[in-house]
């Protein structure tokens, strides 16, 4: 039995959320053989439902997704954070469309960001995406369009990427393209890996009508900003 892979709790899911109806290939194979799956004998076919160690594996794969769920939200959170901090409006959760190669590529940045400015030449639009597996990474950076479609859209783009389980990155900035930065989230704070290429960017205006539709992130408020009132006005010297 090899070991279990993403096809392989994904083909679980698939029978437990099916009438059971068998695929025939090598993936159910290798879940009969190792006791996740069974047959049933129905009158004029045969189906299959998951035996109590499948469902133990579908459950601990489950926890895991919740687990990376989670951990990507909360990142995602400290990237907005960090961006209204320094003075930009944050969306996060945008579904942006761009033109590439005579197609439209419908992007969904984790984090978007422009500055608080009222002339469109300063805007200087910014995406960060986010990433905590290092199978979601690999996956994204085998998309060309997706990063042609963002370097339409943005004068800078990044991955932000947290760390493993033993504290370390999930890459090293060498494995991530040249089009991109590269931001470390690791013991609570931002370690850049690498610096984005700044590029002009103007702001299409499909990516204008998306932001007149949607709320900007509202900017925490600093520790800072709220002991100002109780330390009292002072006199000036």
């Amino acid at each position: 039995m090899p070991p279990l892979t993403r096809l392989h709790t994904r083909r679980l899911r698939d029978v437990y959320r099916s009438a059971g109806w068998p695929w025939l290939d090598a993936v159910e194979i290798d879940l009969l053989a190792a006791g996740l799956l069974e047959r049933r004998s129905e009158p004029g076919h045969e189906t299959l439902r998951l035996t109590d160690e499948g469902l133990k594996v579908l459950s601990e794969s489950l926890k895991r997704n919740r687990a990376a769920l989670n951990n990507h939200e909360t990142l995602v959170e400290r990237t907005a954070q960090e961006m209204a901090r320094a003075g930009r409006i944050v969306w996060r959760g945008l579904s942006l469309r761009a033109r590439v190669e005579d197609q439209w590529i419908v992007a969904k940045p984790d984090v978007f960001s422009v500055r608080h400015t009222t002339v469109e030449a300063y805007l200087y639009p910014i995406v960060h995406e986010i990433k905590v597996s290092r199978a979601d990474l690999l996956g994204d950076l085998r998309k060309p369009h997706k990063c042609q479609a963002y370097r339409q859209m943005a004068g800078e783009c990044w991955f932000v990427l947290g760390c493993n389980a033993r504290g370390e990155a999930i890459a090293e900035a060498d494995e991530i393209g040249p089009e991109y930065g590269a931001l470390l989230w690791r013991n609570s704070a931002f370690e850049v890996l690498r610096p984005a290429p700044r590029l002009e960017a103007k702001l299409p205006f499909a990516t204008w009508l998306a932001l007149a539709r949607a709320t900007p992130c509202e900017p925490a408020l600093d520790e800072a900003q709220g002991m100002l009132a109780e330390e009292g006005p002072t006199t000036p010297v």
